[in-house]
């Protein structure tokens, strides 16, 4: 299964993946604490992450756009809203330009308690990124950006059914 990396390309690459890959068990591990100290299953927090996502961007999400981003029924996403509600995560508002759109913010309890629980993590990270100059975290940047855009994109085509391999990219 293993075959020996010849280049010191190949064995960065390598290594890159299988940090890559930790990194993603590792954050899922501390998703879960997170979850499961606050009665959260995991699409509640996939929820309570896209609500984040698209408030920090500047543009609240709408149950329609929740539900699609997780793929679910319109049923089933009022559901979970109505749960992530009552238990002081989410909050229900209408757009003041449009009254008939409703979009989801994160309700102060749910900040706080997201807050609290992440802080230590995020003052970690903080710590790490400042060991890199503007210029190494502008590559670092385009690199994670473009590894999520692929990850994404592979996600997609599984969903949809449509899986293939993706392109061969060549340097030169």
């Amino acid at each position: 299964m293993y075959r020996r990396r010849d280049t010191r390309r190949e064995m960065l690459v390598a290594e890159i993946t299988a940090e890559l890959r930790r990194y993603c068990v590792d954050a899922q591990h501390v998703g879960h604490a997170f979850a499961g100290q606050h009665g959260l299953n995991g699409t509640d927090l996939q929820a309570l992450i896209a609500v984040m996502d698209a408030e920090l961007s500047g543009e609240p999400i709408t149950p329609g756009r929740l539900a699609e981003h997780l793929d679910l029924s319109s049923g089933s996403v009022t559901a979970l809203i109505d749960r992530l509600e009552r238990a002081g995560h989410l909050r229900r508002d209408r757009d003041t330009t449009d009254r008939r759109k409703v979009l989801l913010h994160y309700a102060e309890q749910g900040a706080t308690v997201a807050r609290d629980f992440f802080r230590p993590l995020g003052e970690r990270t903080d710590g790490v990124m400042d060991e890199f100059q503007d210029e190494e975290l502008e590559i670092v940047y385009r690199f994670i950006t473009a590894m999520g855009q692929s990850l994404r994109e592979h996600r997609d085509a599984i969903r949809d059914g449509r899986v293939t391999p993706p392109p061969r990219h060549r340097a030169g």
